[in-house]
């Protein structure tokens, strides 16, 4: 399965500051919730050709009375749990603190690698202060600076030797197509009527299950093979911890799904963890659609399908060739025709394009309207192909490669999509040297 590595510590000591240096960019999720702005982060990285997902959690307070400090503390366990490494993060600054032993305390009960980074080492009288932390009773530690990268190299080596091989998948010839979302979006139900049985437990209170369920369907003529994400629902948790839990189960799931299907409440309008697993989706090269479930409770004199779907492509952007249906669950309104389309994007994806047709198409359109000039030199795309990859990715071979910038790219991808049907399916160009 794919390999997960959680970032834990006390508040402000760089978790999100190593968190963006891994995955080279900012990335969040931010909720408003009682007046205080939430950063929940994940994303994928790959160090020495090993790919894992990384996920930056909030910071860990003991005893305090605050409500959302105690939501953290519940979000920072249940990523312990789910990890499969751990780096625990502590200040050289401000050295051991109570709250360091009490995650210390924690993470010496926990069967799995813990990896003791110490922050701010960026001299060498830091790195003699770094020495006090052998107290915390992990071993040893791994000095790093996380705003400009140094240490982090062995902190990853070590890392990456640790994690767990990924098992084997058994090969099936059917798709995969993983149903995902936040909690009670109604992913149970839509398997449910899909498959025609109540196979699932379903009630108003959202909750997860620890493992995805495959579920082949065989009706209307497709055939292939659902995986459910939501499962049984457990009342002994609150909301916010299964809500965080759902996009970590998430995270291994679209790793080995062939297309998404995110489904989405419409009462709740497309929020930020929707959208957060949405790129989950492409950042693995998956197909995508969007099911906009629960349509029949919506007040349409306010809210029109235009206006909503507009509102969900502008989110999306850039990747907004993506098919958006409008679903009810309850009144099976429209739900052949997500199975239709799931089965189109996954056929989108698997398509292939000969090199004389994309030549014929590509260059003629690149010739007419050619990458900007830069400092006096001009870009001349001689060739392309389609690369042979699980998912589609072209290369377009030209002089100076260096000089094409991300807004000629996309024109080269949007071309790519109005002559060929790539709906759904995320696209990767590549320019190099001819």
């Amino acid at each position: 399965m794919s390999t997960i590595v959680a970032i834990v510590g006390r508040p402000n000591v760089g978790k999100s500051t190593l968190f963006n240096r891994l995955i080279q960019r900012r990335e969040a999720i931010v909720d408003a919730v009682s007046g205080v702005t939430r950063d929940r982060h994940y994303g994928k990285t790959d160090w020495n050709g090993r790919e894992f997902t990384v996920i930056d959690t909030g910071g860990y307070v003991v005893g305090s009375d605050d409500v959302f400090e105690a939501e953290i503390d519940r979000q920072v366990e249940l990523a312990i749990d789910e990890a499969d490494a751990i780096i625990f993060m502590v200040d050289v600054e401000n050295g051991i603190t109570g709250m360091d032993e009490e995650v210390a305390n924690l993470l010496r009960k926990v069967k799995k690698p813990v990896f003791l980074a110490v922050n701010k080492v960026d001299n060498n009288k830091r790195a003699a202060d770094a020495v006090e932390f052998y107290n915390l009773g992990l071993g040893d530690f791994f000095t790093i600076a996380a705003t400009n990268g140094s240490g982090t190299g062995d902190l990853l080596d070590a890392v990456v030797e640790a994690l767990p091989e990924k098992e084997e998948i058994e090969e099936d010839e059917l798709p995969r197509f993983a149903v995902v979302g936040r909690p009670n979006a109604g992913k149970s139900s839509f398997i449910n009527a899909l498959i025609g049985e109540d196979r699932y437990i379903v009630t108003d209170i959202a909750g997860t299950t620890r493992d995805s369920i495959d579920t082949k369907y065989n009706r209307f003529g497709f055939e292939f093979n659902l995986v459910d994400t939501a499962g049984i629902r457990r009342k002994s948790k609150v909301k916010e911890d299964l809500e965080f839990y759902s996009v970590m189960r998430a995270v291994r799931t679209i790793e080995y799904s062939d297309v998404v299907i995110l489904m989405v409440d419409a009462t709740r309008g497309f929020e930020s963890q929707d959208q957060n697993i949405f790129w989950l989706a492409d950042k693995n090269r998956k197909g995508v659609i969007i099911l906009i479930n629960k349509w029949d409770l919506v007040e349409k004199e306010t809210n029109t399908m235009r206006d909503f779907e507009a509102q969900v492509r502008r989110q999306i952007a850039p990747f907004t060739d993506v098919p958006i249906i409008f679903t009810s669950v309850l009144t099976k309104q429209r739900l052949l025709k997500a199975i239709e389309t799931a089965v189109e994007v996954f056929e989108n994806r698997k398509r292939r394009i000969s090199t004389s047709k994309l030549n014929e198409t590509m260059l003629e359109i690149v010739q007419q309207n050619s990458p900007p000039a830069t400092k006096g030199k001009f870009v001349k795309i001689k060739y392309c192909m389609q690369l042979p990859t699980p998912t589609p990715q072209f290369a377009f071979f030209s002089n100076l490669p260096q000089y094409v910038k991300d807004p000629y790219k996309r024109y080269v991808e949007n071309q790519l999509r109005e002559h060929y049907n790539f709906s759904g399916v995320p696209i990767t160009i590549y320019f190099r040297q001819k």
